[in-house]
């Protein structure tokens, strides 16, 4: 588990995270250090202590909640005056920009496209009841380019690069690495129907037509995503995308959000997608408590591994029809179940 040294997100990694925390693991209160919030000094395994004013808080009473204590220097919220993040200028040329879309005869404003597709896919969907859904993008060009402002919004706060793909970066893993093949278990293969409607998804989003979520933020949740129109359950949300990396190479590392892309039977060939640099709509989607009912009530997504012609990759999918303006969750948890999240 790691976490940025100063955010105002909520950061979070999920794999090989450590063992969850007891109340007396550490067999000491901290005597001399409390909590500004609670105003208690138990717990002092998560308790933090200000490198510039020595005041402490828990993880859990910090808004929004850290997961883990910090590897470096940490500062409270008085000393690092924390503010909204800058929206991003609702602006198109910025946002084309911003995300690349091209310019093209078949843009956002091609609403006749929109509906061509739609038909499409209803008699698609119609001979394959079970098979996974393209998401059906907002057709008001202007509230699209309102969700894509919000992402926007989130990136830039995070520090991260637009991508909607996974990305093989100098001196990591390369791409021949990503070898579904290697897998050790739990990987499931994509059918080409299911290929073909992925694929869909991807051209969308290259036009500009994308997913409806909007990026919201939440004082204790930090950035959230919440449906902006009625999906419907085995849509796919979107591709859990980053830098890829060998899991060896980042047993230590500060990242936030990393995600299991190849659990290996040869553990050194285990990769990781890092988004701290670049990522898409994903990184934001928070986890549910796996550790109370009420929690995993909150569970509208799923996370899956996927063997997409012989290369691994991972999908965000509604496990149920969800509501407009209903917030996205999903358990962070695999197979593994070493990800720690009851202050969630």
């Amino acid at each position: 588990m790691a976490v940025a040294k100063s955010t105002t997100m909520v950061l979070r990694r999920r794999t090989r995270a450590p063992k969850r925390y007891s109340e007396d693991e550490d067999g000491l209160g901290c005597e001399d250090a409390y909590c500004e919030r609670c105003g208690s000094g138990d717990f002092g395994s998560k308790l933090l202590l200000c490198d510039k004013c020595d005041k402490g808080y828990h993880l859990f009473c910090l808004r929004p909640i850290l997961v883990s204590v910090p590897k470096g220097s940490w500062f409270c919220p008085s000393c690092t005056n924390i503010k909204q993040p800058q929206l991003f200028p609702l602006v198109q040329t910025k946002i084309v920009d911003f995300f690349r879309i091209r310019r093209s005869s078949e843009s956002m404003e091609n609403q006749s496209n929109i509906k061509k597709r739609k038909r499409a896919c209803s008699l698609a969907v119609s001979k394959r009841k079970r098979k996974l859904l393209a998401y059906n993008p907002t057709e008001d060009p202007q509230r699209r380019l309102e969700q894509m402002a919000s992402l926007a919004t989130a990136l830039k706060a995070s520090g991260t690069e637009y991508s909607d793909g996974l990305t093989y970066r100098p001196g990591m893993a390369l791409r021949s690495a990503n070898c579904a093949a290697l897998e050790k278990g739990g990987m499931q293969i994509l059918p080409k129907e299911d290929i073909e409607t992925l694929n869909l998804c991807k051209k969308m989003m290259e036009k500009g037509e994308c997913p409806p979520l909007m990026v919201v933020f939440d004082p204790v949740e930090g950035f959230t995503v919440q449906a902006d129109r009625y999906i419907k359950d085995l849509t796919i949300i979107t591709e859990y995308v980053g830098d890829v990396d060998y899991l060896k190479n980042r047993e230590n590392d500060d990242g936030d959000s990393m995600m299991t892309l190849l659990h290996a039977s040869n553990p050194s060939k285990s990769l990781v997608i890092c988004p701290d640099k670049r990522s898409n709509i994903a990184r934001f989607v928070n986890g549910i408590n796996n550790f109370s009912p009420d929690g995993r009530k909150k569970q509208n997504v799923k996370c899956v591994r996927y063997d997409v012609n012989g290369e691994c990759r991972v999908l965000l999918i509604a496990n149920r029809d969800i509501r407009k303006g209903e917030r996205l969750y999903y358990d962070y948890n695999g197979y593994e179940h070493e990800y720690p999240t009851e202050h969630f």
